[in-house]
């Protein structure tokens, strides 16, 4: 679970930096982390990557950033 968190928290930190935003602080790059690694999960799984996102921390690192990076991208959409 720690792990996971972890991830999910490097993740909303590197989503917003590729994106060129400023951190949402703590708490707010751990929630987008944490739910880019699930939305990420999904995208790899469907994508037949799964198995080699999971296999190491790198690969987790690379769904979950991505999936936090989608995941802004629609909110960025929503707000506007």
């Amino acid at each position: 679970m720690i792990y996971f968190l972890l991830i999910g928290l490097a993740a909303g930190w590197l989503a917003g930096k590729i994106l060129g935003r400023r951190s949402f602080g703590l708490i707010g790059d751990l929630v987008i982390g944490v739910l880019g690694a699930l939305l990420g999960g999904v995208l790899f799984k469907l994508l037949g990557l799964a198995v080699a996102a999971a296999a190491t921390l790198l690969g987790s690192l690379i769904a979950a950033t991505v999936g936090a990076i989608l995941l802004l991208l629609v909110l960025d959409k929503i707000k506007r």
